[in-house]
């Protein structure tokens, strides 16, 4: 800050914008620098489909799929399972297999309830990561 002293009016003060200006400077490229490091959306999981020419088989499948049905009826990967041994069943399904991926796919008409305690037990067989897939009906 700037002090002239004398004159007919008396003591004149004037403020040192330029110390201000730096400060504002070093912040704004602060800022710059900080947010493209911040992360953007989520992560998405999508299963991959069999190369082109060759048929996917049902037990050499690394997708695991958890179907539930309108009816709270449960499948894994075409197959009827009971909610009481679901957890039990992705254990062994997981138990050796070092990618804990599974996707869950919810009829439209079912209470995102089952979904989510699908979710719920999923994780709790110890799996990582759980994606959601859209649901077709065969007759489509």
């Amino acid at each position: 800050m700037g002090m002239a002293v004398g004159g007919a009016k008396g003591v004149k003060s004037d403020i040192n914008m330029t110390p201000m200006i730096d400060v504002l400077l070093v912040l704004i490229i602060i800022f710059m620098v900080i947010t493209p490091l911040t992360p953007k959306g989520l992560e998405a999981l999508v299963p991959q489909p069999p190369p082109p020419g060759q048929q996917a088989n049902q037990s050499d499948t690394r997708t695991v799929v958890i179907t539930i049905n309108a009816d709270t009826k449960i499948q894994i990967n075409q197959q009827d399972a009971e909610w009481d041994t679901l957890q039990g069943r992705l254990e062994d399904i997981f138990k050796t297999r070092a990618e804990r991926v599974v996707f869950v796919k919810g009829n439209p008409d079912l209470d995102y309830l089952w979904v989510a305690k699908a979710i719920d037990i999923a994780h709790g067989a110890g799996i990582d990561k759980v994606g959601l897939m859209p649901f077709k009906d065969l007759g489509e």
